[in-house]
């Protein structure tokens, strides 16, 4: 059984000219990058033509990674700038839709799946810089060094951005949600509220 090959060697080889070598990159990333926009912007078209940009910015953009540096703060980091450009070219995002939520992962039940979509109301209520900072740690899982280097910041000024985000999150789901006793104890029991 082979190892799979890191995405710091896959890099450097699309660094290096091996073009084809994106593609592998592309099936690692794609579905976390989706899933980052579409929380992001609550816009599902938006969401697949910024993953687009991501990988055609990579290419673009290549010979500023530097070999031996993880390349997933690299990676996010150009889905940021993606992002930012992409607010500045176009109108506000449409509101996400009930049918544009991605499924639920976690439980089946009809009630799980309101607990998500409320969570998707929720998050797309937070300022942006909350939603990002929030994203990036609780649903992509990148690191708080990883994310204090995409976001020019110590470690200990992410944790706050991360606590204070999450904070805010709670009171706006359970604002939406109705927000009773057993609302509170559901909300943290689920999803870390």
């Amino acid at each position: 059984m082979t190892r799979p090959v890191p995405d710091e060697e896959l890099m450097t080889l699309v660094r290096g000219g091996a073009g084809d070598m994106l593609g592998v990159l592309f099936d690692r990333y794609q579905v976390p990058l989706f899933s980052f926009y579409t929380k992001l912007t609550g816009n599902r078209t938006a969401s697949e033509d910024l993953v687009q940009e991501v990988f055609v910015r990579v290419l673009k953009y290549r010979r500023s990674y530097r070999p031996g540096t993880p390349f997933r703060p690299w990676l996010y980091q150009i889905a940021r700038n993606a992002h930012a450009d992409h607010l500045r070219k176009r109108r506000p995002e449409v509101e996400l839709q009930p049918e544009m939520d991605p499924p639920a992962v976690h439980n089946d039940s009809a009630s799980a799946n309101q607990q998500e979509a409320l969570l998707h109301r929720a998050l797309l209520e937070l300022p942006e810089e909350k939603r990002e900072v929030l994203l990036l740690s609780r649903f992509q899982g990148l690191p708080y060094n990883e994310i204090a280097a995409l976001m020019g910041c110590n470690v200990g000024a992410v944790k706050v951005r991360v606590h204070r985000a999450l904070q805010e999150l709670r009171e706006v789901f359970l604002r939406l949600g109705g927000g009773g006793v057993a609302d509170r104890k559901s909300a943290g029991a689920n999803y870390g509220l």
